[in-house]
């Protein structure tokens, strides 16, 4: 682009492609770029290796290893993110519970066959953040089999992260995108904003619109991420907590918020809510694009 210098940082972290992206008038002298993405790239990395379920040695896997025994000391950082999670499953009566990871037990969308009642009965019986005792900077999951699983923010809390430290370091024009996951910490350099497309969820490569988004967070849910279809039907890997069932209504949402762990959790819950989602969104005051399953479009 003319008058404009765009760097590129690709990068792999959180099982997804990631990018880091500065823009900087060639006229200014801009700051320690490199110092400052490779900053934010090992911030990534670092909420990943910590709170990531699939590591053994991870904070979650510890409290995980230990359901049905003693409480486990967490750090400020982890007590955090469990405030934030309470706040999110009051936030949506319920629906947005990080316990429910269990439900892979019984939905595997690489294979096209229904669970049976059994195995969803199992997996919901260890459902229930409410039952998760916390204090003194301690957790305990009270049933062994109980998991937290922190996949319904973790990566836009990461975005985040790296979003701020790119700014502390005084880059002012870019954007941290994981896995389509983005936080824009600030317009390019003669203001106009990011042009970011929104995945068609039925026609791959193609895009249903592009939102523009200056600063803050963009996050988008849908049905087409993981799913299998059986019998003309579509099962997604968005699954209520309480029915342990997919989640059918939409097909797509995207929110764009001032943070992209409020985005992120909008558009999850959103989805979630299925047909009183857009009451909730009107109510939460973000801005959003949502596909219906009839391919319609609604946006405010």
């Amino acid at each position: 682009m003319a008058g404009m210098d765009i760097q590129r940082h690709p990068f792999s972290a959180m099982a997804c492609a990631c990018e880091i992206v500065i823009a900087a008038d060639p006229a200014q002298r801009p700051p320690a770029t490199a110092e400052a993405v490779a900053a934010a790239m090992a911030e990534v990395r670092r909420i990943e290796t910590k709170f990531s379920r699939y590591r053994a040695d991870s904070v979650l896997s510890r409290i995980n290893a230990a359901a049905g025994g003693e409480a486990v000391a967490c750090d400020a950082e982890t007590i955090s993110l469990l405030d934030y999670a309470d706040t999110l499953f009051k936030a949506s009566d319920g629906l947005f519970d990080i316990t429910a990871g269990v439900l892979r037990q019984a939905w595997d969308f690489k294979r096209a066959q229904l669970p049976s009642s059994v195995e969803l009965a199992r997996a919901c019986a260890l459902i229930g953040w409410e039952r998760v005792q916390r204090g003194a900077g301690r957790v305990r999951l009270p049933q062994a089999g109980m998991e937290l699983d922190f996949g319904g923010f973790g990566k836009e809390y990461a975005a985040d992260r790296a979003g701020a430290m790119l700014a502390a370091a005084g880059l002012r024009h870019g954007y941290v995108s994981l896995g389509g996951d983005l936080r824009v910490i600030g317009p390019k350099p003669d203001g106009t904003p990011w042009m970011i497309g929104i995945q068609d969820p039925r026609l791959p490569g193609a895009i249903i619109a592009s939102i523009p988004v200056t600063q803050g967070g963009l996050a988008t849910s849908g049905d087409y991420e993981r799913f299998f279809e059986l019998d003309g039907r579509r099962y997604c890997h968005l699954l209520n907590p309480r029915s342990g069932q997919p989640v059918s209504h939409w097909r797509t949402i995207s929110v764009v918020a001032p943070l992209a762990v409020m985005a992120g959790n909008c558009s999850t819950i959103a989805m979630l809510k299925e047909e009183m989602a857009l009451d909730f969104l009107e109510a939460t005051g973000v801005s959003y694009l949502a596909m219906d399953q009839q391919g319609a479009i609604h946006v405010a």
